[in-house]
Formats: C-alpha cells, sequence, structure tokens
C-alpha cells in the first residue's frame, strides 16, 4: 500500500434515515427543499444525536465536505449556507449532549493542568477494547476493531491541524511537533494514515476504497466527529487541545496491547508496525501534549476548563464506541451494522 492508493475522498455512504437521505440527494444534486431539510434536522436534534445512526451520518458526511471530499460530490458544497445551518442545528445538540455526558474535574488552583490530565489519563482497572484485543480477540475481531479505527486513522492527525493556526508560542511549537510526526516526518511511507492503510492490507481489508462507512455504527462515528466538532471551531480551540492531550496520553499502553494481540494471532513486524511506531513516538508526545501544548495553552490563554472539559469529552465519547463494541464482542456476535444499512436504521442503545 502507497499513499497514492489510498481513497482521496470518502465513498458515498447509504443514508440512513431522512436526515442523511435528504443531505446525500443534496450533494448528488438532486431536487431538495432546504427549509424541510432543516425542520428534519431540528426533529432529529430535538430527540438526541450523540446515539442516532442518522444525525452521526448526517454529521460525518457535513464534515467531510472539509476535509479530503466524497466521492462524486463538488467541492462547492463545502460552504453552502443552508447546509451549514443544517449542521448548526446538529451541532448545537450534539455539544449539549456531549457536556451532559462529561464530568469535569476542578481545575487546580495552582493552575497544573498536566499534572490533573496525567491523573485522568493513567490506568485503571477493568474491562477495555485494548484488553479484549490482546488476549481474546479473534483474527475476525481484530478486522472489526480495523474497521472501526479507519475511519478516523486513514485521515489521522487531520482534526488537529485545524488548531496550528489558531495558536502561538510554545503551545503552537509544540502542536507542530506531534503533528509533524503524525505525518511521517517528512516521509509518506510513514505517515501514520499510511501505516495504518498496510495493517488493513496485510490483514485483508481494502484499504484503497476508504473506511466503509455502511458498516460502522453511529457510537463509532461519533469520536471523530467530536474531534472534527472541536478542530473546526476557533472557540472550542481549548477543548481541542484537550482532545489531543488525551489521544497522545492514552496511546502507549492500548497500542502496546494491540500489537501484543497481533502477535498472538500470528503476524509480524510488517503487520504490528502501525502499532509499535506509537508505543515509540506517543512515549515522546504524551509529555509534549500535556505540557508544552496543553499546559503552556493553559497558562497563555486561560483555557484549563476547556482543555480538561475536551479530554473528558474524547473519554466520555470512545467509552460508548467501546461499550458497542465490548459487549457484541462479549456476546459472540459483530460489532459491525449488516453489510447493507438499513434505511432507516433505528439508533443503537
Amino acid at each position: 500500500m502507497t499513499m497514492s492508493s489510498l481513497s482521496v475522498e470518502l465513498p458515498l455512504p447509504r443514508p440512513r434515515g431522512p436526515l442523511s437521505s435528504g443531505i446525500l440527494d443534496a450533494l448528488m444534486d438532486r431536487p431538495v427543499d432546504f427549509q424541510n431539510l432543516l425542520a428534519v434536522a431540528k426533529m432529529v436534534a430535538g430527540t438526541g444525536v450523540v446515539r442516532d445512526e442518522d444525525a452521526q451520518l448526517a454529521l460525518l458526511v457535513l464534515y467531510e465536505l472539509h476535509y479530503r471530499g466524497i466521492t462524486g460530490v463538488s467541492d462547492c458544497w463545502e460552504w453552502h449556507p443552508e447546509l451549514l445551518a443544517v449542521r448548526a442545528v446538529l451541532e448545537d445538540r450534539f455539544e449539549t449532549e456531549i457536556r451532559d455526558l462529561t464530568v469535569v474535574p476542578a481545575v487546580p488552583a495552582d493552575g497544573d493542568i498536566a499534572g490533573l490530565l496525567f491523573g485522568m489519563t493513567a490506568p485503571r482497572p477493568g474491562p477495555s477494547v485494548s484488553k479484549f484485543i490482546a488476549h481474546r480477540a479473534t483474527v475476525e475481531q481484530f478486522r472489526e476493531f480495523l474497521t472501526h479505527r479507519s475511519v478516523y486513522h486513514l485521515k489521522e492527525a487531520d482534526p488537529f491541524t485545524w488548531l496550528i493556526p489558531r495558536l502561538s508560542g510554545t503551545p503552537k511549537a509544540a502542536l507542530v511537533q506531534i503533528q509533524a510526526d503524525e505525518y511521517g516526518g517528512g516521509d509518506a511511507k510513514w505517515m501514520h494514515s499510511a501505516l495504518f492503510a498496510d495493517t488493513m492490507s496485510a490483514l485483508g481489508l481494502d484499504a484503497a476504497a476508504g473506511p466503509p462507512l455502511d458498516r460502522l455504527p453511529g457510537t463509532t462515528l461519533a469520536v471523530t466527529n467530536l474531534l472534527s466538532f472541536f478542530g473546526l471551531h476557533r472557540r472550542l480551540r481549548g477543548q481541542c487541545a484537550g482532545a489531543l492531550a488525551l489521544f497522545e496520553m492514552t496511546s502507549c499502553i492500548p497500542n502496546r496491547r494491540y500489537g501484543d494481540g497481533l502477535r498472538r494471532l500470528g503476524f509480524g513486524p510488517e503487520e504490528t508496525r502501525f502499532f509499535d511506531e506509537h508505543v515509540e513516538a506517543d512515549a515522546v508526545h504524551e509529555a509534549v501534549a500535556a505540557t508544552d501544548l496543553a499546559g503552556a495553552l493553559a497558562t497563555q490563554e486561560g483555557l484549563g476548563r476547556e482543555i480538561v472539559f475536551g479530554a473528558r469529552a474524547l473519554q466520555a465519547t470512545e467509552g460508548l464506541a467501546a461499550a458497542q463494541q465490548l459487549d457484541a464482542w462479549t456476546a459472540g456476535r459483530s460489532s459491525l451494522l449488516p453489510g447493507r444499512a438499513a434505511r432507516h436504521l433505528a439508533a443503537i442503545p
């Protein structure tokens, strides 16, 4: 797998309800009543969006217009005002629900945000996806795990790159240091997205086709949507920095377990390179993210609470996705949606 063989655009997904159906119709230049679409968005938002399949697919599609684009969709839709109005309705409810899900500890009086983050990210007992992968997962379950992760890792680091022009001084320099490593230090074959694609391909998955959106439940999409939400809004730059810090500070141990899971299943260094690279790189990144990015930004702009909220919000959202996957695997069933997503799919509880 090479970077040139990766899909530049997101594959066009099937709709999951009236909202994503209307948005996809618009993007494919079919006749759409945008006032009615906005009314549908308000109706969907009124019943909750975090666990709603239709809402999460709609958000992912709208966000993707700002990244690589979508197959067959004109770039002119990126800043379409009526689609942005629909997105704003969904984002408003998304943010409200995430705040309801997130418990934010008190910011210490001494302003030690780095210390607080280290305490939040310390390993804890209990079940986790990484422990399941390390000790119990079958090859097929590992493929499912990669499928879930593909929606983020095939564009790894991109949501956080929006943060670079919004920072200055030490936090900006720290973020650029982290992002440079994520993008391979100038070598395309070592970009983390390329390494992930290599792992997918080694396990028989079609990385070149992009993430198989029709198989991914809304709880999986919500994690990437949260990062895009943080990254695309300047007012949420503290939350974005906190989410990045959490990513880097909770990476080493899980990635070591993922690599161990592959080795247990008989795979070698070629297949585990993505995970092994993260163990090495993120051992450095965690200190940079906690101290030079998050800590310095809290001091510079007084965004301590926002940073902690961003980290906690990502923990909460990842927790929903992990629970869905673990519940399915421990029950002996697939954690993915059926091969053809139903047009009006119910929300996953």
